[in-house]
């Protein structure tokens, strides 16, 4: 199947500020680009590329000054099917796992293990290790957590989820990083694309979402605490330790956003594209 995804993000601002945005496409192993989401600035500017520490592609440039707009338009083939659910993917012991996922056990901006261990080890130090433990934790999240957009906040960190038991998805997805972290679980905070494909249309206007990995058996693998179900055609922009690494937008100086549309849907092969 194809996926058609995009955005147009338009702010105001002063001349001489810098900026930088990750809102690049990172295709999985089931997925592959057919037009890249090459990200146009109006008016006419060239940004400069980069990888940020953890592989994320990042553009900068400097605004001239009044209104900015940051679009793309690209188009992505997926298999089509669900995320996997792989029952039988196990923990990895501390001595044996890989250097680069040492960082993703430790507590971060939003996610404080110092606050939620015991919670955590109370919770599910008593379900089986590897796959059906990352679940309960997901499980539990849902439960636990009222989801609203009403709810959002910039600082609400990880515990205070715990605690208030509402937020967005980010929030969410930060409570459920922090749970496995505190058993030992290494987990990223992810974000990009999630279309209502195979699911019924949401009754409000498209966002980017947040969801997260857990590194189990020798990989990692996608799981979402706020939906709960694996998903189809969902679309990797940033990943991160937590959304303090992978903020979709910086700008080094005052702005005032104008206009946010995020899109994505499945093409049909009578669509145009």
């Amino acid at each position: 199947m194809k996926i058609r995804f995009g955005y147009e993000i338009a702010y105001n601002s002063a001349a001489g500020v810098p900026m930088v945005v990750m809102l690049t496409a990172q295709p999985s192993a089931t997925q592959r680009i057919v037009r890249s989401d090459k990200l146009h600035i109006a008016p006419d500017l060239h940004p400069a590329y980069h990888l940020d520490g953890f592989g994320n592609t990042c553009a900068r440039f400097v605004c001239r000054g009044g209104d900015l707009t940051l679009q793309a338009d690209g188009l992505i083939e997926d298999s089509g099917s669900p995320e996997p659910a792989v029952l039988d993917a196990l923990e990895v012991p501390l001595e044996s796992l890989p250097n680069d996922a040492l960082s993703y056990l430790l507590g971060s901006r939003y996610c404080e293990t110092d606050l939620l261990g015991d919670k955590a080890w109370r919770l599910f130090g008593h379900v089986a290790p590897g796959w059906n433990r990352v679940q309960a934790i997901c499980d539990f999240v849902n439960q636990h957590v009222t989801f609203g957009y009403r709810y959002a906040s910039s600082t609400k960190t990880a515990y205070q989820t715990y605690v208030e038991r509402q937020g967005v998805c980010r929030d969410m997805a930060h409570l459920a990083i922090a749970l496995c972290r505190c058993i030992n679980i290494p987990a990223r905070y992810c974000t990009g694309y999630l279309g209502d494909i195979g699911v019924p249309v949401a009754p409000f206007p498209m966002d980017f979402s947040a969801w997260f990995e857990a590194y189990l058996g020798d990989q990692w693998y996608v799981f979402d605490a706020r939906h709960n179900v694996p998903r189809i055609g969902r679309i990797l922009m940033a990943r991160g330790r937590d959304a303090a690494d992978v903020p979709l937008i910086t700008s080094f100086g005052p702005h005032n956003l104008l206009k946010f549309d995020v899109a994505t849907e499945e093409i049909t092969q009578l669509a145009r594209v």
